[in-house]
């Protein structure tokens, strides 16, 4: 079954031959049909009923799947939770499973904090039930297939993927709201109906909350997971491999010695597993990675100056061509050398290779417990800049 081709008739039967093929042959999962008179209408919440029996012939339970093309986590606390409040106190108490093509680790959580099942095209599954005991748990894809709809508002398509929610990401990211579109809007030089939209679909994520039209909370760690899995470090920085004949040491020192701008924003920063050991050691080795502008020549310049010399295979160094100049804004300076601001090796780690998401989660250990030492107050940001 492809995901674009699911129909709520599909779904249900996936959720059956699903159950049937992790519950085993001696378990009987049998779907109910509607007796005449009872057809489904349109509108109601569900969309198939199951019961499922084990092998000892036990007493059976009843399942009420509801199938979902797609599902938000604000979905699943304002509609679905509202539905198993009811079930709940009802004489049956009946299990609830949603089933769709794909399902967001961040509704899948939601969903699991309120004793809902689900399944999805992938493989992510999770069904708890007491009596008789079941319980199942398989992790799928943790990305949306291509075919997913995705997360729209209206017509038009918005997801993290690309330059201007990159942009908008480590804005929420770095400043802590209250703030308004419009302020995103102008300080990121996005369009505000793009903004709007995008602030719309995470929203539906859970990702942000609103009062009104002001942002007043961002989950900003969640944010940044959200942005690395809709995209790659190394599939979208054009990068050279370098080898350095005089050690790594060495273009560090060299690093250190270039002139920086007194103000503006730095064309070399360090990004990668450098920058992510400056801020929490977990790990040695790993490749310097060194973004620069993305002029013509400046990554020849650069290596010219490095003393860095181009290979295929064995790179020590790499030089990725920033794509956005959002990734040299709020830089930090480390030994002199600038490295990339917090939110932006977050996510530069965790759509890495090898160890550095491991490494990115010991950068967001160390986020959460500075939080006030590196998220400022929007209001006093603009303040800041409206006096300079």
């Amino acid at each position: 079954m492809s995901i674009a081709e699911s129909t709520s008739t599909d779904l249900v039967e996936l959720a059956v031959h699903t159950l049937r093929a992790q519950l085993g042959g001696s378990w009987s999962v049998t779907p109910l049909k509607p007796t005449s008179g009872e057809e489904r209408k349109s509108g109601s919440a569900f969309d198939g009923h199951v019961t499922i029996a084990p092998p000892d012939n036990s007493p059976y339970t009843e399942l009420l799947i509801t199938a979902r093309q797609s599902i938000t986590p604000r979905e699943v606390e304002t509609q679905l939770g509202a539905i198993r409040n009811i079930l709940a106190h009802s004489h049956a108490s009946p299990s609830m499973l949603v089933v769709s093509p794909w399902i967001s680790a961040r509704a899948q959580q939601e969903l699991r904090d309120r004793g809902i099942g689900y399944i999805d095209l992938t493989g992510n599954i999770f069904l708890s039930i007491t009596y008789p005991a079941i319980h199942l748990h398989l992790q799928g894809a943790s990305r949306a297939p291509r075919a997913n709809p995705g997360t729209a508002t209206g017509n038009k398509r918005v997801t993290l993927a690309g330059e201007k929610a990159g942009r908008i990401v480590r804005f929420l990211a770095d400043f802590a709201p209250p703030y308004k579109a419009t302020d995103i809007a102008n300080a990121t030089q996005v369009d505000l109906g793009w903004v709007s939209r995008l602030l719309g679909a995470l929203d539906d994520q859970r990702l942000i909350e609103r009062t009104n039209r002001t942002i007043t909370d961002v989950d900003w760690a969640d944010l940044l997971h959200a942005r690395a899995t809709s995209t790659k470090l190394l599939t979208e920085h054009n990068y050279v491999g370098m080898i350095a004949p005089a050690g790594v040491q060495s273009v560090l020192h060299k690093l250190a010695a270039l002139e920086y701008p007194s103000y503006g924003q730095p064309q070399t920063i360090v990004t990668g597993p450098y920058a992510a050991r400056a801020v929490a050691p977990i790990a040695t080795g790993g490749q310097l990675m060194l973004y620069v502008d993305n002029s013509p020549g400046s990554a020849d310049s650069l290596a010219d100056h490095l003393g860095l010399l181009p290979v295929d295979h064995g790179a020590e160094v790499l030089l990725l061509r920033a794509r956005d100049a959002v990734i040299f804004q709020r830089h930090r300076k480390v030994d002199g050398i600038p490295h990339v601001a917090l939110s932006q090796l977050v996510i530069d780690s965790l759509s890495g290779t090898g160890r550095m998401p491991a490494e990115a989660e010991a950068v967001l250990a160390h986020m959460r417990a500075t939080v006030e030492a590196w998220r400022q107050p929007w209001l006093a940001s603009f303040a800041s800049a409206r006096r300079h």
